[in-house]
């Protein structure tokens, strides 16, 4: 096989559009943004980069650390969700038939057709108290009133059916988030599963280990590189977002990523909203940094 060390132009010209639209369209903004995070503002367009760390330190008020508190613990949680449901849908893909598991897959990537706004509008109607989950509920609470009538015990339901209150709060956010992030969690443990070695599960069970040992103790480590991934790529993601909790969340339920685009936006504060931004770049930078300790520990333990 050729070295790519005999023939450097063919790489430089194969790399050239990715390095190109690399540094135009996300090195050079962000350093953009990254220097406006020093800046003050001199009116209501202009901002002088006066190099000044107070956009920081504003960024670091407890009023806004709660703020980032408030988003990496839904973030945490939705992503602990995620890997939950996603863990048994990527296994089952895994061990499906050959027939079948094209299908599965097209069903996990068929949400990204759609745009993400729409997908989170539709969450809406599913969670509203008039929508999908209220009205199921209402139909089973029927169904169960009337079961009981011939007892005496419909009472025990009470005299109505009273909807849950589904939106506009924390659960709706994490419900939301789960959603639409949950393609990014079974993709890579799908990954990482297929090509886990099938015959350490068959040695398992043949030493007589269960299958609930099998699993936790064989399959879920093999799957650790999976898992990594796909945490990441939820969590990140969700400590960021914004569109969900604006549309799915209530005024308790607003996250740091509706505080940065308001500063952008609403409030044209854009010193302190790239200060804040580069804060959550930061946290992102130091949780890829542990992913690669944890990789390289792991394989010096191999």
């Amino acid at each position: 096989m050729q070295s790519w060390r005999e023939s450097p132009g063919v790489v430089v010209v194969l790399l050239a559009p990715a390095v190109l639209w690399l540094l135009l369209f996300f090195l050079i903004p962000l350093g953009f943004i990254w220097v406006i995070s020093f800046g003050e503002r001199a009116g209501p367009v202009a901002i002088d980069i006066t190099w000044t760390l107070a956009n920081y330190r504003d960024a670091i008020d407890p009023l806004y650390l709660g703020l980032f508190t408030r988003s990496l613990r839904i973030a945490a949680i939705s992503t602990v969700i995620a890997l939950v449901i996603a863990f048994p849908v990527a296994f089952a893909i895994t061990f499906a038939s050959p027939r079948l598991k094209p299908i599965l897959l097209l069903l996990v990537i068929l949400p990204f057709f759609t745009n993400m706004l729409i997908r989170t509008y539709a969450m809406i109607a599913v969670l509203r108290r008039n929508g999908y989950v209220n009205f199921s509920l209402e139909q089973l609470w029927e169904a169960g009133a009337f079961a009981l009538q011939p007892f005496g015990l419909a009472g025990m339901l009470g005299e109505r059916f009273v909807p849950l209150d589904l939106l506009y709060n924390n659960t709706a956010v994490v419900f939301g988030i789960v959603y639409v992030y949950l393609p990014f969690m079974v993709l890579p443990l799908y990954a990482s599963l297929e090509r886990l070695d099938r015959s350490l599960l068959e040695a398992s069970l043949d030493l007589g280990a269960s299958q609930f040992r099998t699993f936790f103790f064989v399959t879920v480590p093999l799957a650790v590189p999976g898992i990594v991934s796909g945490i990441m790529l939820v969590f990140i993601p969700a400590m960021g977002t914004f569109l969900i909790s604006d549309l799915l969340g209530g005024p308790s339920s607003q996250l740091i990523g509706n505080v940065i685009e308001r500063q952008f936006k609403a409030a044209n504060n854009w010193p302190l909203g790239a200060a804040m931004s580069f804060l959550l770049l930061y946290l992102t930078f130091v949780l890829l940094v542990l992913r690669a300790w944890f990789e390289k520990r792991d394989r010096g333990r191999g």
